[in-house]
């Protein structure tokens, strides 16, 4: 298949990006650059151009392509979507759009999660937008035949990121280093609350499986592992990967987003609900997909690369003065 990624480098889409090469397809990746964490993979064609800016050199790049599969990656308003069906109407077998579990219903009325659960969630801007976004190209698809398919991930991780709830995530690195010096690390709410961790080449193997599949179109499909742990669980595990002494305090998640507004949305609006999900319907469509990495191996992975990577052990010094001032407020309310 000839397959262009819009992105393509990032912490998800790298490891789709090989494993499309590994297959022996034609990939080119749209990009501004390549990237020095992911490289792209042997073999893919690299478009240099940025889709949010570049609409003269965009429409001179994709003149002469038609492609069966375009994965966009960095898709996050309806007017990102609207940009796409114009330049692929008539061009593309398939339209890969990457929304996010975030999406559905918050709180939950259920803990068991399928692509059937509403979407709503009024305390996430990014998650309105995705919802708005598949509302739009769910519409081009019935009344003018858009070919789309909607991904639905969720907290997805690989060897470059460490994925723990309230963290920095452009500094995952911060964390690792406040559990090797025993300072205290806030786990928000009281640890129990239910989550589903994905390592991103399981991920990869699932959406591979269902590019160029035409019982796909104008399909949802969330792609998520099996493996449920508590967020206690999940801590404690990167303690024990480390041979440290837990040091965590449970702290309110509203305590925390009044401290640090910005929160809402990834606390409140996603990770303190219990919430397991349901991979029966991409299974049926993807029977080898199968998740083959836990979180005890993945954050094993993780934090190994980060130790032949010192270069990428930076440090959110604000946030660390953040949840310092987080965790003495929390003190001061105790008897």
């Amino acid at each position: 298949m000839k397959i262009l990624f819009i992105g393509g480098t990032g912490l998800i889409s790298s490891a789709c990006s090989e494993l499309v090469r590994a297959g022996g397809h034609e990939l080119f990746i749209l990009n501004r650059s390549a990237s020095t964490k992911n490289p792209l993979p042997d073999g893919a064609t690299l478009f240099k151009a940025d889709i949010h800016a570049d609409q003269t050199l965009l429409a001179s790049l994709l003149a002469d392509h038609h492609f069966d599969v375009v994965v966009d990656w960095i898709a996050f308003t309806v007017n990102d979507i609207e940009r796409d069906i114009r330049l692929f109407k008539g061009r593309v077998g398939q339209f890969v759009f990457i929304s996010s579990t975030s999406a559905y219903q918050k709180p939950p009325k259920h803990y068991l999660i399928t692509e059937e659960t509403p979407l709503e969630n009024p305390f996430w801007k990014y998650s309105r937008d995705k919802i708005a976004c598949e509302e739009r190209l769910m519409s081009e698809y019935h009344e003018n035949g858009f070919p789309v398919t909607i991904i639905r991930p969720s907290l997805t991780y690989g060897p470059t990121q460490i994925p723990l709830i309230g963290a920095s995530w452009t500094h995952p690195y911060t964390v690792i280093e406040r559990m090797k010096r025993g300072q205290k690390v806030i786990v928000p709410g009281d640890g129990t609350s239910l989550w589903t961790l994905t390592w991103n080449t399981d991920f990869a193997k699932g959406l591979i499986g269902l590019l160029g599949n035409a019982k796909a179109l104008g399909e949802p499909f969330q792609i998520t592992s099996d493996e449920v742990l508590s967020w206690d669980q999940i801590f404690l595990e990167v303690y024990q990967a480390l041979g440290a002494e837990p040091n965590v305090v449970h702290i309110p998640s509203e305590l925390i987003v009044a401290h640090d507004p910005e929160q809402l949305g990834t606390l409140i609006g996603d990770k303190i609900h219990s919430v397991v999900f349901d991979n029966s319907k991409i299974k049926r469509l993807v029977p080898d997909f199968v998740c083959a990495v836990n979180w005890a191996e993945g954050v094993r992975r993780s934090l190994a690369w980060f130790e032949i990577h010192p270069e990428f052990q930076t440090i959110d010094h604000d946030m660390n003065l953040k949840w310092d001032r987080i965790i003495s407020s929390f003190a001061r309310a105790l008897p």
